[in-house]
């Protein structure tokens, strides 16, 4: 049976992670869910992070049947993951670790940058992992939640974009950090106008292309079968006009249908 990998983000930025597992994973059935209806995550508690985490993997379960799920959004892999590793049985992938482990082997410094939802900042997920592997760098944390809304409403670029761009980045250039880890799945969207704010000096590392490497690794040493046909499901908890037009034109080819889901009930 072609079972697919689930996929889902607290709207459109998670499908960075879904084009870097295309590239990895070209034959991958893929199936996708924005919560669309309760973006943004990153002011939500932990509880109600958990809560709606669990529902969205209860639906890619129950609906898709789902041999594996990654988490991509950073506020879920920073509250959820280890609680939804613990309450399934399938493989379950965030994008912490990927992304932390990608920005240490990056820097020359040891002076990384992060940006992200509040949820993510004051969860502390990224210094913790990075000091993990390794132990002397120093992090320095930034939330950025204009960006997001940015994102969804597909103003990546303009003065608008630039300016809080700008704004949000000062504080963390001045420390001479050498890295930038974007900490949220919607920031690679914004990614242009960010490294021209930055400087060609310091290097910006997104979870997106590690998380696929390491799914790509991985699904065979958890006895997960690959597929042999490439599909693509997508699944949205609030019909935004916008979702679909800039999920097309994000991933460079139309998608045929985007499926509203009732997710509450799961």
């Amino acid at each position: 049976m072609n079972r697919p990998i689930g996929i889902f983000d607290s709207g459109l930025g998670g499908l960075t992670v879904v084009k870097a597992i295309q590239k990895e994973l070209p034959q991958e059935y893929l199936v996708y869910f924005g919560d669309t209806a309760r973006i943004p995550y990153g002011n939500k508690s932990p509880d109600t992070i958990i809560r709606f985490s669990r529902q969205i993997i209860r639906f890619l379960i129950s609906r898709e049947k789902v041999k594996a799920v990654v988490v991509a959004c950073n506020t879920s892999s920073a509250w959820a993951l280890e609680a939804m590793r613990k309450e399934f049985k399938i493989p379950i992938w965030g994008v912490i670790e990927p992304g932390a482990s990608a920005a240490v082997e990056v820097t020359c410094n040891g002076r990384i940058g992060v940006i992200g939802t509040e949820g993510t900042v004051y969860s502390e997920a990224y210094p913790k992992a990075i000091h993990r592997l390794m132990p002397k760098a120093k992090v320095f944390s930034k939330a950025c939640p204009l960006f997001v809304p940015l994102v969804e409403e597909g103003k990546v670029r303009g003065p608008v974009a630039e300016a809080v761009v700008r704004e949000y980045l000062k504080p963390l250039l001045k420390e001479k950090i050498d890295t930038l880890l974007l900490g949220c799945t919607h920031y690679p969207l914004l990614k242009e106008t960010i490294q021209e704010n930055v400087g060609k000096e310091v290097q910006i590392v997104d979870s997106a292309n590690e998380t696929a490497w390491t799914l790509y690794r991985n699904l065979e040493n958890y006895g997960v079968e690959l597929s042999e046909q490439a599909i693509g499901k997508y699944y949205v908890s609030d019909m935004s006009r916008k979702f679909k037009e800039n999920a097309q034109r994000f991933l460079g080819r139309p998608i045929k249908k985007v499926e509203k889901v009732f997710i509450e009930k799961y």
